[in-house]
């Protein structure tokens, strides 16, 4: 058989590069606003709501809705001011707009007792100073809210109706996703809200109902999480037999299973500023593992791909490669915790939403390979060097994409 001419994977690289330019500042998830709900009830009919609000979105959406102009310059002066380190952030912005803020914030979340058809809700007050915190190295506003339902529950157990209509799609935020942790007479729980689809929850919701938005939010999660989705693409390429991907997605599905619970239980804590830069860094690794593989055999790979033997035994490089695998789904399982939020002990209702929603992850990484993995099989059987260099082109781009978030995590996280 003749031999194949080449293409350089320099030049592959830098093709890639060239037309990933414009997208290279995109954020590996897409921008939504993201407010944590911490929900309890001290005595009957008193409740508490610690209200987390990404502090730059609130200037956004909060400015815009109160038209106050002078609160969306404040706040971003105030970033700016810290060098962008946001744990030199100071409240005085807030404390200075302080009716701006809450004037946004109090009517668009509300409690009230779940037999209650008053759409008001229960009457609020700020119980403590307007603060900001760090959740995942991002500054959040927090609100300390008290909502006096004392006249409408006296001193039975009663749900709560709680609904939220922060940051509508509409808004320059776009999605907004709201996790609900709750703690009252009547029972405790979690649960995601979504300002424009599912705005309202009750704290004695049935058990399939809640397991239900957690699965959808798994399954959100994933395909709104281009980091995840580039990892399981280089995956994908990188494995030229059906049994190099099960096993591949098989160790990534276990250890990122275990560390998603103990890390959204509280058992394992990774700060965020150590994990990003390394998810960036798998995506680049499992790309460029590919395609040194190829640099390696460039004289024959073009028709050791057009037919790949059924059974081959499997070698070392297999198996360590199962390892990195396994070793980068451990991390990429912190990041999937880091997305819920969750700070409440354990219970078995948790859980079980945990299980569920990682069963929602698992359900779009499996339709992914479905559908993904025989396309690119037929296209090395059945045209093998487009095929080839389809599977080239696509490895070099998730490789770029991922080097370029390594150094922009770690830049920012300087």
């Amino acid at each position: 058989m003749p031999r194949q001419r080449s293409i350089p994977l320099l030049a592959v690289l830098f093709a890639a590069l060239v037309a990933l330019l414009p997208a290279a500042p995109a954020s590996a998830h897409n921008y939504s606003a993201t407010v944590y709900a911490d929900i309890t009830e001290p005595e009957p009919g008193l409740v508490r709501a610690v209200l987390d609000v990404e502090y730059v979105l609130l200037a956004v959406d909060g400015g815009a809705a109160m038209d106050d102009s002078d609160f969306t310059e404040a706040a971003y002066e105030d970033v700016q001011a810290s060098g962008q380190d946001p744990t030199k952030l100071t409240p005085s912005v807030l404390d200075e707009y302080q009716d701006t803020v809450l004037g946004y914030v109090q009517p668009r979340f509300t409690i009230a007792p779940a037999q209650d058809d008053d759409a008001e809700g229960c009457p609020s007050i700020l119980a403590e100073p307007l603060s900001i915190v760090l959740i995942e190295n991002v500054p959040h506003a927090r609100f300390v809210l008290d909502y006096d339902c004392r006249d409408s529950v006296g001193a039975a157990a009663t749900a709560y109706r709680i609904t939220t209509a922060l940051f509508p799609a509409t808004g320059p935020a776009g999605q907004t996703t709201t996790i609900v942790t709750y703690d009252t007479k009547a029972g405790s729980g979690v649960a995601n809200l979504d300002t424009d689809t599912s705005p309202t929850v009750t704290t004695v919701q049935d058990w399939g109902s809640r397991m239900w938005e957690f699965f959808l939010l798994g399954v959100e999660h994933l395909l709104t999480g281009l980091d995840h989705i580039l990892f399981l693409l280089a995956l994908i390429v990188g494995s030229r037999r059906l049994r190099d991907i099960v096993l591949a997605a098989s160790a990534f599905t276990v250890a990122h299973s275990l560390t998603f619970v103990l890390a959204a239980l509280g058992v394992v804590s990774v700060p965020a500023i150590i994990v990003e830069p390394i998810i960036a860094a798998s995506i680049a690794f499992v790309a460029l593992w590919y395609l040194y593989g190829v640099w390696r055999r460039r004289a024959t790979v073009i028709a050791d791909t057009a037919a790949v033997p059924a059974r081959v035994p499997m070698r070392g490089a297999d198996r360590l490669r199962i390892g990195v695998v396994f070793l980068f789904g451990l991390i990429h399982g912190i990041g999937f915790a880091g997305a819920l939020g969750i700070s409440e002990p354990f219970s078995w209702g948790l859980l079980g939403a945990l299980l569920v929603f990682n069963v929602g992850i698992e359900v779009v990484q499996l339709s992914l390979i479905a559908l993904v993995f025989p396309i690119l099989s037929l296209l090395r059987r059945r045209a093998s060097p487009a095929g080839f260099w389809i599977g080239v082109a696509v490895s070099a781009g998730v490789a770029v994409v991922g080097l370029y978030w390594v150094v922009e995590r770690l830049v920012s996280a300087a």
